[in-house]
């Protein structure tokens, strides 16, 4: 009687430690998406790229912008502290003490993680551009918002 019970208990152990727990809703793989827009007469790129795991959840958010300005040819997470956003956003008066251009797109790619997606965006104006209720972010938002739509557009 007890090896039934010891066996009916590994057998229990075993069953629920192979269910998959927080299983997401996409599909596991890496996802890419971008956006061109034209600013200023240059064409600029928005890509985003999305790390789905085996259970369905987004892992990993890249977002990056090019950036084209008098012979630099680069990204925007390329450049770091040299893009010069800091006291722009400081200036701004949203940011205490500034915030670059990168560590702005770093709380916006951490929330979609946290998220599980981008359902949860509310613009703050009619054009689509500033997104409401995320701290330390300033930046117009549509083109990595739309970048990151279709990679998860993929994943689905």
């Amino acid at each position: 009687m007890k090896k039934i019970i010891s066996l009916l208990i590994v057998v229990i152990i075993m069953t629920v430690g192979c269910q998959k727990v927080n299983e997401g809703k996409f599909t596991e793989g890496t996802y890419f998406g971008s956006v061109e827009t034209v600013s200023y007469g240059k064409k600029y790129v928005t890509t985003a790229v999305v790390y789905i795991n085996d259970q369905g959840l987004i892992k990993s958010v890249f977002i990056d912008s090019t950036y084209l300005k008098d012979e630099v040819n680069t990204t925007k997470k390329v450049l770091r502290d040299a893009y010069g956003m800091k006291s722009t956003s400081a200036n701004a008066g949203t940011i205490s003490e500034g915030s670059e251009w990168y560590e702005q797109v770093e709380v916006l790619e951490e929330k979609i993680i946290e998220e599980q997606g981008i359902d949860w965006i509310v613009w703050q104006d009619d054009a689509k551009t500033k997104l409401d209720a995320l701290t330390g972010f300033t930046i117009t938002a549509d083109s990595y918002i739309e970048a990151v739509s279709k990679a998860l557009e993929q994943a689905k």
